[in-house]
């Protein structure tokens, strides 16, 4: 029955499957914009102030997914609240300070499981906040496990 991911859908998927791994980097609001599967064929996503890798998730999160509207943004309100809309992100870097605990705990929960499933790849700055500096055993040292 093949793809309904469009023209190019599949081709795509395996461009994604092909990238390297990610150096770790901290990223901007705007930094990771670009990483939204549409722009660029890797997709990044940021919980709880942690970047998490999702390209191999693109089905989910790719340009025609049903999170893909999270890619290459803070998906941590809308995994929190189950918005999947509009509504759900911010412009401006979200502190989440509005959630109540239950909301919260939900987005330690989405935190872990990405933790779980994809590769973290370095944290969301908060605006004035200057970015880590990674050596190359930091960016090892997690990789040791088993996919």
């Amino acid at each position: 029955w093949g793809t309904r991911s469009g023209p190019g859908g599949a081709a795509r998927q395996g461009e994604a499957a092909a990238l390297p791994r990610m150096k770790r980097r901290d990223f901007s609001l705007e930094q990771l914009r670009e990483f939204d599967g549409a722009r660029n064929p890797r997709i990044l996503l940021a919980v709880n102030g942690k970047v998490f890798d999702v390209t191999k998730g693109s089905k989910f999160y790719g340009p025609e997914g049903p999170y893909g509207i999270f890619a290459g943004r803070d998906a941590s309100r809308g995994l929190a609240t189950f918005c999947l809309d509009k509504d759900a992100l911010r412009d401006e870097y979200d502190d989440l300070s509005d959630l109540n605990a239950v909301q919260m705990e939900s987005v330690r929960e989405w935190e872990m499981q990405f933790k779980e499933k994809y590769d973290y790849v370095g944290r969301l700055l908060k605006p004035g906040e200057e970015p880590s500096e990674y050596t190359d055993e930091e960016d090892t040292k997690d990789h040791t496990k088993q996919e």
